[in-house]
């Protein structure tokens, strides 16, 4: 009987009873998600790309396999160049062996000794052009995007694939002048993702602000690294909240919050009945909170399932 009545209890039986508590002042400034290490990757030979191995989202090891070049006009030279190599080779042997029978001079011997030399530079060359037909990754990470399919014509210098580290990353952002120095005194960044449906909030591990100032927008550029995080990539949406100080405030949970359009409101629970009421709100703080700046005081109880208490305030209406 008392698991039935509790299953009974209205939605506004959720609640929470408002108090000023203390939370963190911050700095907040939006920021973009990049990597530390990067690498986008390249061929060094022209060539139609034969093989592709790479995918995005893919994680690969550093020398694994990327993408594959035709390299048959670099094979071609490999063994051109084997030949010129041989055939200098044979001339600087019968050189040496007319020189040590004195029916040649040392200028002759010399020649054909920078003939060889020349010969096996260019071979090594050739066997290192060839080589570069073969695309494999600089860094183990994630591919972060593939800039080439297959049978495109690859060019030396032309980006083929970019690989990211996910244990790297850091929120860039940009701070005005004027807060510069608010910024430089925090000692704490929290990182904030608001696009994330679970709103995560993660503590950075190191701030490191950049000397300079841009002389157009006048900001400086301020970045928070990050330990690894699921779900973390590379040019996400991220806010950066600096932590300045610490106040009293009055807060009330995300979920708590009825928004239409730029009007916010919340349930407070009056004598045991529902009633809607409008308020206006502030940053969301450091622990995922909102700042409530007018429309509640302390002391006064909340439904914390406000779209739930809304049918149900409905449906007994209806049942009158």
């Amino acid at each position: 009987m008392l698991l039935a009545a509790c299953l009974a209890l209205p939605a506004w039986a959720q609640t929470r009873t408002l108090e000023l508590r203390e939370v963190q002042l911050t700095l907040p400034a939006e920021a973009v998600i990049e990597a530390t290490r990067q690498a986008v990757v390249a061929t060094q030979v022209a060539g139609r790309i034969v093989e592709v191995r790479a995918e995005a989202g893919q994680k690969v090891a550093a020398g694994q396999l990327l993408m594959r070049v035709d390299a048959r006009e670099a094979a071609e030279n490999v063994a051109a160049a084997k030949a010129r190599l041989a055939e200098a080779e044979a001339n600087y042997q019968r050189t040496l062996n007319l020189f040590q029978k004195k029916f040649v001079s040392q200028a002759a011997l010399d020649a054909a000794e920078a003939q060889l030399k020349s010969a096996r530079a260019q071979a090594a060359a050739a066997g290192a052009g060839a080589s570069h037909a073969v695309v494999t990754a600089p860094i183990s990470g994630i591919v972060a995007q593939r800039h080439a399919e297959l049978g495109d014509l690859a060019m030396p210098g032309k980006p083929l694939v970019t690989v990211f580290d996910p244990k790297g990353l850091r929120a860039v952002a940009s701070i005005p002048q004027y807060k510069l120095k608010e910024a430089r005194q925090a000692k704490l960044a929290r990182v904030e993702f608001p696009e994330d449906k679970a709103r995560r909030w993660q503590d950075g591990t190191k701030i490191e602000i950049l000397p300079t100032i841009d002389a157009q927008s006048h900001t400086a550029t301020a970045r928070v690294y990050l330990p690894e995080l699921e779900g973390l990539v590379p040019g996400m949406a991220a806010r950066v909240h600096f932590v300045v100080g610490t106040a009293q405030k009055l807060t009330v949970p995300p979920s708590a919050i009825l928004r239409r359009g730029e009007i916010a409101a919340v349930y407070v629970i009056k004598e045991g009945r529902p009633v809607l009421r409008q308020v206006r709100l502030g940053e969301a703080v450091a622990d995922g909170e909102v700042e409530v700046l007018s429309g509640l005081s302390a002391g006064e109880t909340i439904s914390l399932d406000p779209v739930k208490t809304g049918i149900e305030m409905k449906q007994a209406a209806a049942g009158k």
